[in-house]
């Protein structure tokens, strides 16, 4: 893969995200031919409306809620006055609407927001680095694999997801505490600086990567995920140059058809990875928390099963998969057209 390729992918994986979190942009390609290049003038206007993030951030609120080890986002005051802690961890969990009602009820609609400005900041350059880290070695294992193979797509989003998680799980623990800083309305509610402030002062700079153990395990769903999105992806091109042969059409040539395919592959492929490999994503957020008694992946992997069952690791995989599948099919899409666009 070329330098021009690789900042191909680089620049679609980080501006692409960001279409899937600002929503309705509208840009303007304006091509330009000369006689050695193609020039790309992106003009990115003001956001017509409310952003992608904003609308998903109350729903990822409430699966960090439920899926937390704090037992006042689970039972009500009435229900804690009559039990005690031993059987508190038995009990099962609210579903996702009647933890909504709490925190509004409790906190406020503001609450339903916490953590949005660290994931704005986060999830731009962390997709950018993904993508990039994944195509750059798609490349090059594609010289010792055999190429566009299983092999391949497995040990390039492995290695893609383990530089992204690395350099931007700060970023993501920031945004959990901040998630789960439950403050009743009326009261001062703490802002990212503090935040930083407050796990630097009482955990030193090993806090700010607390979880990333159950990050790392969760490249196994990332691999599972793109696996099988190259697999249909795949079998959709070889049926689309089928189509092309028999009716003597350029094959290289795309339409909206071939960009829809793509969004359904992207949310097949994301629901199955994310019920097989949801677990971490609990894991992940116990070992975040504030005080946390959660030491360890596997520690706490025997952990919340032996006290509160197995169905614990699939604690908001509902309002997970709400959220996660409609966004990775416009973000894969998008990002496939991007790439097919810049190099034409």
């Amino acid at each position: 893969m070329s330098q021009r390729d690789t900042l191909v992918h680089l620049f679609a994986g980080g501006l692409f995200l960001l279409w899937t979190l600002y929503g309705d942009w509208h840009l303007t390609f304006i091509v330009t031919t000369t006689t050695d290049r193609t020039q790309f003038i992106f003009q990115s206007p003001t956001c017509g409306g409310t952003v992608g993030a904003i609308l998903t951030c109350p729903l990822e609120v409430v699966k960090t809620r439920l899926q937390s080890s704090h037992v006042t986002f689970y039972i009500s005051e009435v229900q804690l006055s009559t039990v005690n802690g031993a059987s508190v961890a038995r009990m099962a969990p609210p579903g996702p609407l009647h933890c909504l009602k709490l925190i509004l009820e409790k906190e406020g609609p503001r609450s339903l927001f916490r953590g949005l400005g660290p994931n704005l900041v986060g999830v731009a350059p962390s997709r950018a680095i993904y993508f990039a880290s994944y195509s750059t070695a798609k490349e090059k294992l594609s010289g010792v694999f055999e190429p566009d193979s299983t092999q391949v797509h497995m040990v390039s989003a492995g290695l893609a997801g383990f530089t992204a998680i690395t350099a931007t799980n700060p970023i993501w623990l920031i945004k959990t505490r901040l998630q789960l800083d439950a403050r009743n309305c009326g009261e001062r509610r703490m802002n990212a600086f503090e935040c930083v402030r407050r796990v630097y002062q009482t955990e030193g700079w090993r806090g700010f990567y607390r979880g990333m153990s159950a990050s790392y395990a969760g490249i196994s769903e990332t691999v599972i995920h793109f696996v099988i999105y190259e697999s249909i992806k795949r079998k959709l091109m070889e049926s689309r140059a089928q189509a092309s042969m028999d009716q003597d059409e350029d094959e290289s040539v795309r339409d909206a058809s071939d960009f829809v395919g793509m969004m359904l592959a992207a949310a097949t492929s994301k629901t199955c990875a994310t019920s097989i490999a949801y677990p971490h994503e609990v894991i992940r957020t116990r070992l975040r928390e504030e005080g946390s008694r959660y030491r360890s992946f596997f520690q706490t992997l025997l952990t919340v099963p032996k006290e509160e069952g197995y169905r614990a690791l699939y604690r908001g995989l509902t309002t997970h998969l709400v959220r996660q599948i409609p966004n990775t099919a416009i973000m894969m899409s998008t990002y496939e057209m991007v790439v097919y666009l810049l190099q034409r």
